[in-house]
């Protein structure tokens, strides 16, 4: 069997894989926070055809023979890059400026990692907490959900671009509650695990997460009334669909032609 129609059915499945992530970017692009993916690719085994000595005095080749067998999906990355802050209607909503991720508790009970916030607040027992719209709290810097008792009206609640929370006193000045957003960051945000809903999860990858506030990290900066857009640029991922279906049609017609070869070779033998 030829190699050509192995090495060219890979080409084919990356691509494909490729196109696959594309689309994935093009519905997402309005979502807001959303990351633009890419997909990346290495080369399988190479075969060596020829050794370095082909003559017959033994002499050394400067260069040998191998041919590769084809090439596969290394891996699918994420570029964090700082998408558009917009305005938004939502009083409860913060769009991050900067490399930070927002901390909320998931239904499990463990902790999960997000840009969207698009948060409201959701009424309990306890009083009124601090929540995305699914309704998972939203943790402070100690890792506990936010939360205020009845005494506290939160519509009169002012958030500063560190994320503490402010209430006005006697004379409308605002005074800070102790109560601060606990911002993150990550020495390897690509290696976070999707768990879907826009949340990630630690990973071995992405390293553990640093608290703004104790670590030395460049601080993030949170704006009130705006939401992070997606980043994904539609223009982008119109001209790389077309280098993929281009390279698509390359690796079925690589096939095609080996196949005419086989056939030819095969009519040889009658």
């Amino acid at each position: 069997m030829m190699r050509s129609l192995w090495t060219a059915a890979s080409g084919m499945r990356t691509q494909q894989t490729t196109i696959d992530v594309i689309a994935n970017n093009l519905a997402n692009v309005n979502t807001t926070s959303y990351k633009r993916e890419a997909a990346e690719f290495k080369s399988l085994l190479y075969q060596t055809i020829q050794t370095k000595t082909t003559t017959a005095n033994g002499e050394q080749k400067p260069i040998d023979a191998q041919v590769g067998l084809g090439v596969r999906n290394s891996s699918i990355s994420t570029a964090f890059r700082q998408g558009p802050v917009q305005p938004s209607d939502g009083v409860w909503d913060f769009a991050i400026q900067g490399n930070g991720f927002f901390r909320v508790r998931g239904e499990d009970g463990e902790v999960y990692y997000t840009r969207t916030g698009k948060f409201q607040m959701a009424i309990g027992t306890n009083g009124t907490v601090l929540a995305t719209a699914e309704g998972l709290p939203v943790l402070d810097t100690n890792g506990a959900s936010i939360l205020f008792d009845s005494s506290i009206d939160t519509a009169k609640l002012i958030i500063t671009e560190d994320g503490r929370f402010c209430y006005p006193d006697e004379e409308n000045n605002p005074k800070p509650l102790g109560v601060q957003m606990g911002l993150v960051q990550f020495t390897n945000p690509a290696g976070l695990i999707k768990t879907g809903d826009s949340m990630y999860q630690v990973s071995e990858a992405s390293g553990d997460p640093v608290l703004e506030t104790s670590g030395n990290v460049k601080k993030s900066r949170i704006s009130q009334g705006y939401l992070e857009a997606s980043n994904v640029q539609v223009v982008d991922e119109m001209v790389d669909m077309i280098i993929a279906q281009r390279a698509y049609e390359m690796n079925s017609k690589a096939i095609t032609t080996s196949d005419e070869m086989l056939g030819q070779a095969n009519q040889l033998k009658r």
